[in-house]
């Protein structure tokens, strides 16, 4: 699994808000910039592990897994 990716963050007002690049729908908002970082790698973490499982549930049996690189 990749172990680096790419969060775009900037100040809106009051608030921090933030994106993964390489994931889809991985956005958080938090009053400093420390703690948004901390509240992506989270949610990046918990979105990846998700995606994992709806993707073997949906392989169902009799699968491989194999490494892409890109």
């Amino acid at each position: 699994m990749k172990d680096t990716y790419t969060s775009v963050i900037k100040k809106s007002g009051d608030w921090w808000i933030g994106w993964i690049e390489e994931v889809p729908g991985v956005n958080c908002q938090e009053a400093s910039k420390e703690r948004l970082l901390e509240t992506l790698q989270v949610t990046l973490r918990e979105a990846l592990e998700l995606n994992r499982r709806d993707a073997l549930e949906a392989a169902g049996e009799d699968f491989d897994e194999e490494p892409i690189v890109l």
